[in-house]
Order: C-alpha cells, then structure tokens, then sequence
C-alpha cells in the first residue's frame, strides 16, 4: 500500500532529538563530540565587536581639525568610560575652556586631523550558544558550534513567540479546558506554565511579571495576545520578540481544549525541566515551536545515531485539521479513498476520510491534515 508523508505536529513521549547550535559568526567551540552536556552548558563562544561611533570632535571644541591631535587627552588604543573627558581646548588665559566627554565607553580606535573626527569602539559583547536540551554532541561544526542529539518527550504547537528558554513545567490548570486567570496564578518564578484551554490577559501579564519562563496553552485570543506584545503580529517568522516570557499555543487562536494526549504529556512531566522555543514559520521551510524534555541518557540505534520517524499518513493515523470549516478539529483517519476527489474549489485532490472527535466522519483534503505523531 502506498504511504503519504506529510509535516505534522509532534505529541510523543520518546522521539528522536537533533539540535545543531550554531553561532552567528565565527569563535570557539567548548565541547568535543561524544560529550555529554546539560541544557545550559555553553557549546560555543564569540565576540561582537561593539558599534563604532564617530565624534564630531573638532566642531564640538570649536577648533580646526588639525588642532584636534593637541587637544587630545587620550590616544588611539585607550580605554574610556562613558563621560570620560577625552580632549580639552587651552581656553584664553586659562579662561573658556572647551571640553569633550566621550558618550559611550569603550576603546579610542582613530583621531583624524583631516576629518575632525574621533571613532570609539564600543566593547565587544559576548555571545554564547547553550545546548538548550540535555544530551550528547555527536558532531562539531569547525568554529560555529555543535549538533546535540537525545531522546524524549516532543510536544509542537501551533504558534509560538519568544525565544529559547528554559524552566521547571508546572500545570496551573485543573484540566485541559481551564482557563487560567490572574486569581488563581500560583508562585511561577522561573517555571514553564502548563494551562488548557485559554488564557486572560492579565493572567499572562501577572504571569510575565512573576518571572515565569513560558506558557504552554491549548489557545489564546487575539486581543491577548496584542496586548501582552502591545502591538499586532505579522505573519512571517517568530520568535524575535521582545518579550520576558515565551508563549507557546497547542491548538488554535480563540478558547480551544487542549489535546488530551498533549495535556496528558504535559501533565505527566510536571516538575521537569523543559526546553522551550516559541519560533514559528508557518510558510516554506516550516519551524515549529516546541517543548522539550529529555532524558538524562540519549539512548542510542545501532549506528549510534537516533533515528527519528516519519509522519505517516494511514488509516488510524491521529490528525489535527488545519483549514476550515473543521479548523482545529481532531481525529483519526478512517479511509483514504485512491481516487481524486473534486472539492468546493473545483480542484481534484487526493482527501482523507476522517472521523472526528464525536463520531462525525467529514471529508478533507489530505493537504488540510497534520498528522500528530504518537
């Protein structure tokens, strides 16, 4: 029988993790492969050169350019702070003297007695690459980073914003339609919340505020959602936000139940540390976001590699749709007809027979189903 691939979102207790952790530039690797590592080990290091900034150093001191060098307090290679002074005019008799304090801090690179100019380099900034989940490095990328690989539980959403981030999963719900509200948010700092169907807006503020890593829920509502960015949201690639703590939304926009395999998943790690990464691109190139919690040991195939599974897309198979008019619905596939069937948009596409929770059977086109992997 012939078999479909198609992307899906992920509910599983046991699945294959692969994670290359990569630099933005060049600079040291910190791991050596076959190294076990913790989600918040440092695989990789680098420098940012800091900004360059220019001075218009002669027109502020009211001198010429070439007179710049002699009024000079400090010279290229010197360190400066912030409203350090760095030249300084003789003034009349000791009178009306002009002085020049550096905006920013960091290292004098250039005095120019053509330009009048004087360029100051902010200090380097530090960047560092984390595991993000706990491991083994099974390959090193010559000066950018490292690939991790381990095993356990994946739950993907929908939609995602905020970045990677780390945390102890705590339910704050009583089930998989709770709505979490600001009355009943209990002590957060530093955990990932775990909440059903919704969420209120000043839950997710209060929530934010207490120090909480991320938010794990079944839906949420535009206008939530817009108030905790404080702007809309387009369409393209997330997980830029500037935001204090990554959101994460398993089913739908609106106030949809949670999965119950997700809820279960979820719940039944509570008190693990999870990793988490809100970054979602919806468009070529699918980035789901996620929520990871691995095992201390990665278990190894016979090759030493993990081997993650495809999606398939058969008879049984457990599916999500994800157009209308059954959008968010889930259930499992009952039939999948051989022959091309014509839609409402006069197309002919291959669809699925697909019963849904409650016993309805709709039929939808293979394209508008993903597959939740079990």
């Amino acid at each position: 029988m012939a078999v479909a691939y198609t992307p899906g979102l992920r509910v599983t207790a046991n699945a294959a993790i692969r994670q290359a952790r990569r630099l933005p530039m060049k600079g040291q690797v910190l791991v050596a492969e076959g190294e076990a590592v913790t989600a918040d080990r440092v695989i990789a290091r680098a420098e940012m050169p800091g900004s360059l900034h220019t001075v218009r150093a002669a027109q502020m001191l009211h001198i010429e350019p070439q007179e710049l060098e002699a009024a000079m307090l400090v010279q290229p290679g010197q360190s400066v702070k912030a409203g350090d002074v760095i030249a300084q005019t003789e003034g009349v008799f000791g009178w009306f003297r002009s002085e020049l304090r550096s905006p920013v801090s960091g290292r004098v690179e250039e005095v120019s007695a053509v330009s009048g100019h004087v360029r100051i380099r902010e200090r380097p900034r530090l960047v560092e690459v984390l595991a993000h989940v706990g491991g083994a490095v099974v390959e090193v990328i010559e000066g950018e980073g490292a690939v991790v690989e381990a095993r356990g539980a994946l739950v993907q959403g929908i939609f995602g914003i905020g970045g990677e981030r780390r945390g102890l999963l705590r339910v704050v719900t009583d089930g998989p339609d709770g709505v979490l509200q600001a009355s009943r948010l209990p002590d957060c700092s530093g955990c990932v919340l775990v909440a059903g169907a919704g969420v209120e807006a000043p839950a997710m503020m209060a929530a934010a505020e207490a120090g909480a890593r991320g938010l794990v829920v079944g839906a949420v509502r535009d206008e939530v959602l817009r108030e905790y960015l404080g702007y809309d949201i387009g369409v393209a690639i997330t997980g830029q936000e500037n935001v204090p703590m990554t959101v994460i939304v398993t089913e739908g926009f609106g106030e949809l139940a949670m999965a119950q395999r997700t809820w279960e998943l979820l719940t039944s790690l509570e008190g693990q540390l999870a990793s988490i990464n809100g970054a979602t691109q919806i468009r070529a190139g699918v980035i789901r976001p996620e929520v990871i919690v691995t095992r201390e040991a990665a278990a190894r195939g016979a090759e030493g590699r993990l081997k993650p599974a495809l999606p398939a897309l058969e008879v049984g198979s457990r599916v999500r749709v994800i157009r209308e008019p059954h959008f968010g619905r889930l259930g499992r596939v009952a039939a999948l007809p051989a022959e091309l069937t014509e839609i409402e948009t006069e197309s002919k596409v291959r669809v699925a027979m697909v019963e849904l929770e409650g016993g309805a059977v709709v039929r939808v086109p293979r394209a508008n189903l993903e597959v939740i992997q079990e």
